[in-house]
């Protein structure tokens, strides 16, 4: 009888056991895709410069390069241009390869704002990421860097 019992049991313990598949995922790459800024595009502001002086010459594009998660709802938008930069365009796209192969779902994303110094001066330029729906919260990020355009 105890015989029939340690069966029993090392059977029960067999079948709770998952079995080890091979399960074939898409592994995400830790290569990132560079942002989609188009070429004409003289000066790259990237998230790196975030809090410092960046110098654009006046009548060029120039780009600031941020990843946002609109997947979430988190989207980027400008909210303070100085009065000398205008919205001169804007692109968005994957940041790494494997969102464009079918069935990837969420992640991050590039959201690139262009602009154009259209005279000479000196002012800050300040982007916040939030849920536009989500009125009375407090933006998730903020992203602020002073143009000075010559």
């Amino acid at each position: 009888m105890m015989r029939l019992i340690a069966v029993v049991c090392a059977m029960a313990l067999c079948a709770c056991t998952p079995a080890q598949e091979a399960k074939e995922e898409t592994p995400v790459s830790n290569t990132q895709v560079p942002a989609p800024t188009p070429g004409e595009v003289a000066t790259r502001i990237t998230a790196e410069q975030n809090g410092q002086t960046v110098n654009v010459a006046v009548n060029e594009r120039f780009a600031v390069e941020l990843v946002g998660v609109p997947t979430a709802g988190y989207i980027w938008a400008p909210v303070t241009l100085p009065a000398f930069v205008q919205r001169a365009g804007g692109a968005g796209g994957n940041t790494v390869p494997e969102q464009s192969q079918p069935g990837y779902t969420g992640g991050n994303h590039w959201e690139v704002f262009m602009f154009v110094a259209t005279e000479a001066g000196s002012g800050e330029l300040v982007l916040e990421q939030r849920r536009p729906w989500e009125t009375n919260e407090p933006a998730s990020s903020t992203f602020r860097v002073t143009i000075v355009a010559q």
